[in-house]
């Protein structure tokens, strides 16, 4: 513990804490901001500090190490050094040119990579990270934090099943300080007000259904989020069979239990409107919407010819249809979409490897969030409250099967990535009883979305 406060004190003495009113990444607002930059110009205390975060692993069962982009990227290249354990780089955003890679290095799928972060407010960059090294099929067994700030982010990634550890605590930080006599009279109250307005282990708890429906204007999602509650499931069914038939029998069992039927139209051999009649009045007397995963993926005026004519004539029937923005903002707007349908953007897809990265993915849910049309976005991470989020590739049995697809635990999409819905498929089309499959797949649904209340 010498050694410990003994190294704070020379690194304080560089200036990492700094007094006034700053907002934080996280969003938050704080009296002290604390900035560790400046180590990276003093070679020694960087090795102090490799030294004492490697002394707080639990043990070298790690492979690789990374650093949150990017105050973290000097102290884990030195801790790289020290343990002669192999670096990679995680890049905040694809640039475009180049290998247009978000992992920078040499690694394996399957191999171990221990995460360093500066400083732990919320979480949330270092579960971009996490996110994204996982993509790479990375294993993430250990985190290393220089600082935490006591305000929910080691509990939040504890939560979600990550073993965190942390150097300083604010608190414990304090106490150094003011042992010293390092502070001021004014800055010792600020400190003590914000120890006891802020120092607390506020956890970033998810949103209720009922709130989300106040911060949604568009009249179906609202009305998704209604027949949510009422039915309390949150389970979206993806009926992706070639036969209606298949399709009427699937929907006469799980109905019930469903807030929605995910359809692609296009691949159904006998498809026609006394089909789509007799669909619709199903899901009027059971209660949930009809969702034609479309996907429309071109300029404005096709998109519009693609949902209003053709054989399906998509817009007289469905309640939401899906739309990719890769055209741009412009593909998603001037549809004539009538008032009883909504748009659901495709901001990042189930399947391993896809292309999309943070860039293309931050701009796609700015799209989203312009367009009043828009009740949602795909994506396999939290996104803004105003838009409803939907999570695809969801399976009891986490795995990536020989076509690409990566599963998920409905546990990881609700507790992880906050989702609002699931879609399941074949997970529960293609098993010996629809029915008990759809009901185990709505309670887990729902008993992961309550936990997180």
């Amino acid at each position: 513990m010498e050694e410990k406060e003994q190294f704070f004190l020379e690194i304080y003495n560089l200036g990492i804490i700094k007094f006034g009113n700053f907002t934080l990444k996280s969003g938050m607002n704080s009296p002290i901001y604390i900035d560790f930059r400046p180590i990276a110009s003093r070679p020694d205390l960087l090795i102090k500090l490799s030294d004492l975060l490697l002394h707080e692993v639990p043990s070298y069962d790690f492979e690789l190490i990374c650093g949150v982009p990017y105050a973290a990227l000097p102290i884990a290249t030195t801790l790289s050094l020290r343990s002669k354990i192999p670096l990679i780089i995680k890049r905040k955003e694809n640039k475009g040119y180049g290998t247009e890679r978000m992992i920078e290095g040499i690694y394996k799928i399957g191999q171990n990579c221990l995460i360093i972060e500066d400083v732990i407010t919320s979480g949330d960059s270092l579960l971009k990270t996490i996110i994204d090294l996982e993509k790479e099929g990375l294993i993430i067994k250990n985190i290393m934090s220089i600082l935490d700030r006591e305000q929910g982010g080691i509990e939040n990634i504890k939560k979600i099943g990550y073993n965190i550890r942390t150097l300083f605590r604010i608190g414990e930080v304090f106490k150094i300080l003011k042992k010293k006599s390092f502070l001021k009279e004014k800055e010792i109250h600020m400190i003590q007000f914000f120890i006891k307005n802020n120092i607390k282990n506020i956890q970033n708890k998810r949103i209720s259904y009922e709130e989300k429906k106040e911060k949604i204007s568009h009249p179906i999602g609202k009305k998704l989020i209604d027949i949510t509650l009422k039915k309390k499931t949150n389970l979206i069914v993806s009926a992706d069979l070639i036969e209606t038939k298949k399709i009427l029998k699937l929907v006469s069992l799980i109905g019930d239990r469903i807030c929605g039927l995910k359809l692609h139209v296009d691949i159904i051999n006998d498809f026609s409107y006394s089909f789509i009649n007799y669909l619709k009045n199903i899901s009027i007397k059971k209660n949930f919407l009809l969702l034609e995963d479309r996907k429309l993926c071109d300029v404005s005026p096709t998109n519009c010819l693609q949902l209003h004519y053709g054989i399906h004539k998509i817009s007289s029937w469905a309640d939401i249809v899906t739309a990719h923005v890769l055209a741009g903002s412009m593909s998603i707007q001037n549809l004539n979409i009538p008032y009883h349908m909504g748009l659901i953007t495709i901001s990042e897809m189930s399947s391993y490897g896809g292309l999309s990265d943070d860039n293309y993915i931050r701009k796609v849910l700015n799209i989203s969030l312009k367009n009043p049309k828009v009740i949602g976005t795909v994506a396999q991470r939290k996104v803004d409250d105003r838009l409803l989020l939907f999570t695809p590739g969801i399976h009891f049995y986490e795995k990536k099967n020989n076509l690409g697809n990566r599963y998920i635990h409905p546990v990881q999409a609700f507790e992880k990535n906050e989702s609002d819905f699931i879609i399941v498929g074949k997970a529960i089309f293609q098993s010996e009883n629809p029915k008990i499959t759809a009901e185990e797949y709505r309670n887990a649904g729902w008993k992961a979305y309550e936990n997180g209340l």
